[in-house]
């Protein structure tokens, strides 16, 4: 089972803003971490850093983290599917054209329209189907919705 996953952002109260407002996850805790214990897990120096705790009704808690210090950086190609490592987080929805149709008019940008995946190249449990579109969060995060039907 997976407990987390983390995500470092340039902007907490924009990044909060849409997970937590556009994407429907609820703040569980908000902490600022600093010493030696994080020092030791993340192989890092004088960090502080402010997380915010996200959920949802099932999966794992989402967290989102600022780091005052020591400073990130920004990596090319870290938005495209291509790019090796972790390249995105999928999200298992209902009803995944109204929940488009509605992040599209609130200002979010999808690479395409709901894509179906052919049955003839992937099959899925009990002969269900899928459906999924990628699209991005505001600091570039590849994000995905898929349905299974």
């Amino acid at each position: 089972m997976i407990d987390h996953i983390n995500i470092v952002v340039q902007n907490l109260s924009l990044q909060l803003e849409f997970y937590r407002d556009k994407l429907g996850f609820t703040v569980s805790k908000e902490a600022t971490i600093s010493g030696d214990w994080i020092e030791a897990i993340v192989g890092l120096k004088n960090v502080v850093g402010d997380v915010i705790y996200l959920t949802l009704d099932e999966g794992p808690r989402l967290e989102l983290i600022y780091y005052h210090s020591p400073q990130g950086l920004k990596l090319d190609g870290l938005d495209l599917a291509n790019t090796f490592g972790l390249r995105h987080i999928a999200f298992q929805v209902e009803d995944i054209d109204s929940l488009v149709k509605r992040l599209k008019k609130q200002g979010v940008d999808f690479f395409s329209e709901v894509q179906d995946v052919p049955q003839t190249q992937v099959t899925y449990k009990g002969g269900k189907r899928k459906r999924l579109v990628y699209f991005k969060d505001p600091e570039g995060t590849l994000l995905e919705f898929s349905e299974y039907t």
